[in-house]
């Protein structure tokens, strides 16, 4: 079997599982999109790593010695139907690494990351991400049963807040917050989170 160490040795038409995946050892870090490859964007700006940073410190002051667990990137999260039994790494096709998550059912976790969807997903735009992208992953977040889905823009200084719908199963926009407001998840009303100080320089 040929070792795949470069992305242009792939089909990007192809579909792939995550199985596929495991295999491959690539310099880029890649994503699975319902089995389509998806290149992520180039190295972070400094400005999406200070807000990652920041709002990362925030997150592990908070669920340090919880159930619930924070996650950072890279740390794969292989998604399917939530509905279904667990499947084997030949029957799932997407896998994504958000730049933070938080997961409260441990046993979702494995050695590889987390099999299911996380409670919580936090997504930090960089200019690199395309709308495609973007539409992609809201889908794939909301058809897997992401519960909270959070965009966060830090050139706008901006956060959209997505709350999955129990009895549509779709994503309402909960709460959009800016600048120096207190943002609350709605998992996690007790905790608050100072965009002042996650937008600081």
């Amino acid at each position: 079997m040929t070792k795949i160490t470069e992305l242009s040795q792939l089909d990007l038409n192809a579909t792939y599982s995550y199985a596929d995946y495991l295999t491959w050892q690539l310099e880029e870090t890649v994503e699975l999109i319902k089995g389509k490859i998806m290149a992520m964007s180039p190295a972070p700006s400094l400005k999406h790593q200070s807000v990652i940073t920041n709002l990362g410190g925030s997150l592990y002051q908070y669920f340090h010695k919880k159930t619930c667990k924070l996650f950072y990137a890279p740390f794969d999260i292989k998604l399917y139907n939530s509905k279904k039994s667990r499947l084997t790494d030949q029957q799932v096709f997407s896998v994504v690494q958000p730049d933070l998550c938080v997961i409260c059912d441990k046993d979702k976790l494995t050695e590889q990351g987390c099999n299911g969807a996380p409670d919580w997903i936090i997504e930090v735009l960089s200019p690199g991400n395309t709308k495609k992208e973007m539409r992609l992953k809201y889908d794939i977040y909301q058809e897997n049963g992401v519960i909270e889905y959070w965009l966060v823009y830090p050139y706008e200084q901006a956060v959209y807040q997505f709350v999955l719908d129990q009895d549509t199963e779709k994503y309402q926009l909960f709460a959009m917050y800016a600048g120096d407001d207190l943002a609350k998840p709605y998992l996690f009303p007790e905790l608050h989170i100072d965009l002042a100080d996650v937008f600081a320089e």
